[in-house]
This record gives structure tokens, C-alpha cells and sequence, in this order.
């Protein structure tokens, strides 16, 4: 049972939701992030996503954007991804890491070349959002072989057809994306999200954690009504970039606690 599972295990048996937050490696200070996960993981995170960065995130809105392009201007490479996971394991051997970006780092290290690294380094799960599902079997399945959950994302606009080829390759949980647009968008509707969700779960028998649009503790814990986790990005990485350096770490811990209270509450 990957650590994935068994956090997910581990909150269903308590009747807990997940809480999973989102941060750009190397943002806004290459020599902080391994602090960053500390904190996430301080603060109450069950699963944490480290995004790589790249110079053409697709999916990301403008918040998100910047931070991958102040990673790179550092010289933040998926390897150098790998390695502050690595450094982030000598102290957290628990809470599970899912790396978050696109193909083309990926293509370019090879996919038998990165899974082996990443299993080095002790992550746990890899969600790469321009792989679609109808072609990703290989990739999965390698994935799969070295013991990372590959993870895949679902939408509002999600035919059935989609959501039964995610069940094929998908493993640890999956990612639903909770409205039409990019990260950082602000229209959440819950409604919409829990009239989606038993269509999700009817052919997808993994966690579902929503992300996209929830901002603060309030949305989360609406959203942890209808969901497995949530998943909180963008608002992190706005408040990096707004907080000053030596109040970082606290305000991290801080937001994620607040959070983390939200849903236990919920």
C-alpha cells in the first residue's frame, strides 16, 4: 500500500477529509522550499504537491504562472525537484508528495529515467496535466511498476467515456477540477462540484479531491462536504509572494492550520 493509500486509508477510518496543498518548487527562494513542505506538513497538509516548474503551464492562472517563472529565471529544474524531496524525506518519511507539471521534463530526463529517480528521491505520486488518459496506459503503468500512483485529472465538462478511461490508469486519488478555467479562478460552485462527484465515484473507486477557485477556509470547508480532500494552490503561492521572507514559514503553517481546523470541523 503506497503512503497515498494509506493517508487516504488512514482519513476515511477517522472520517476525516484530506487537505492538500500546493506549492511551486523553488518559489520564491530555491533554498526555502524543503522548509515550505516542513511547514505544509506542520500546519495539518495530508498530501502535499510540489509543482515543477515550467515555461508554459497551460493550466495555471496568472499567480501560478509567475511563480514558475521566477523558479526558472533561478535555475529550478525537475532535478533539482527531485533533490529537495529527497532532503525533504530525511525528516518526513509520512506525509505522501505528489509532483505536479507537465510532459516535456519529463520526456526529456525519459520516463524509466524519472520514475527511478523519483522513487530515489521518495516520491509518492505524479500528476502530469498534458498527459491525457487515453494515451497515458504505458506511462501509467510504468509508473505504476516503480510504486508512484500516477494521478489524473478530471472537469466540469467530463464525459462519462473520460472518467471510465481515468479508471483504467489512474491509482492514490484523482484530481477534479472544479470549474471551467485556470488555476486561481474565482466562480467555486459547490452545487456544481457535489452534482458531479457521484457521476466521478460511480466509475472511479479512489479518493477525489477538488481543487481550483477554494481560497480559504470557508470554501474548503464547503467544498470537504462533497469531497474526499481539497486541494489549495494558487492562495498559497499568493501568499509567498506577498509575505516577506522571514514570516514565510509562519504564515504557511498559520494558513494551513486554519484550514485543516475548517475541515475537521466540517
Amino acid at each position: 500500500m503506497s503512503r497515498i493509500e494509506k493517508t487516504f486509508a488512514a482519513l476515511a477510518a477517522q472520517q476525516r477529509k484530506g487537505l492538500i496543498p500546493f506549492i511551486t518548487a523553488g518559489d520564491p527562494d530555491p533554498s526555502k522550499t524543503v522548509d515550505f513542505m516542513h511547514a505544509l506538513a506542520a500546519g495539518g497538509a495530508d498530501v502535499i504537491e510540489l509543482g515543477v516548474p515550467f515555461s508554459d503551464p497551460m493550466a495555471d492562472g496568472p499567480v501560478i504562472q509567475r511563480s514558475s517563472e521566477r523558479a526558472l529565471a533561478r535555475g529550478v529544474s525537475l532535478r533539482q525537484v527531485l533533490a529537495d524531496v529527497k532532503r525533504f524525506r530525511e525528516r518526513d518519511d509520512k506525509t505522501p508528495v505528489v509532483l505536479m507539471g507537465y510532459a516535456n521534463p519529463i520526456e526529456c530526463m525519459g520516463i524509466d529515467a524519472f520514475a527511478a529517480a523519483a522513487v530515489d528521491a521518495g516520491v509518492d505520486g505524479v500528476l502530469v496535466v498534458d498527459y491525457p488518459p487515453e494515451e497515458s496506459a504505458d506511462f501509467a503503468e510504468r509508473m505504476r511498476a516503480a510504486g508512484v500512483d500516477p494521478i489524473f485529472l478530471l472537469a466540469p465538462t467530463s464525459t462519462d467515456a473520460r472518467i471510465a478511461a481515468v479508471s483504467q490508469v489512474a491509482s492514490g486519488y484523482v484530481y477534479y477540477v472544479s470549474l471551467k478555467g485556470v488555476t486561481g479562478a474565482a466562480h467555486l460552485d459547490v452545487s456544481s462540484i457535489a452534482s458531479k462527484i457521484p457521476a466521478i465515484k460511480s466509475h472511479v473507486p479512489l479518493p477525489v479531491g477538488v481543487g481550483f477557485g477554494i481560497r480559504d477556509a470557508r470554501t474548503a470547508r464547503a467544498v470537504a462536504e462533497v469531497a474526499d480532500a481539497v486541494v489549495i494552490g494558487s492562495r498559497i503561492v499568493q501568499l509567498l509572494e506577498e509575505t516577506p521572507p522571514e514570516a514565510a514559514v509562519t504564515t504557511l503553517t498559520e494558513f494551513i492550520a486554519e484550514v485543516r481546523r475548517a475541515l475537521d470541523g466540517a
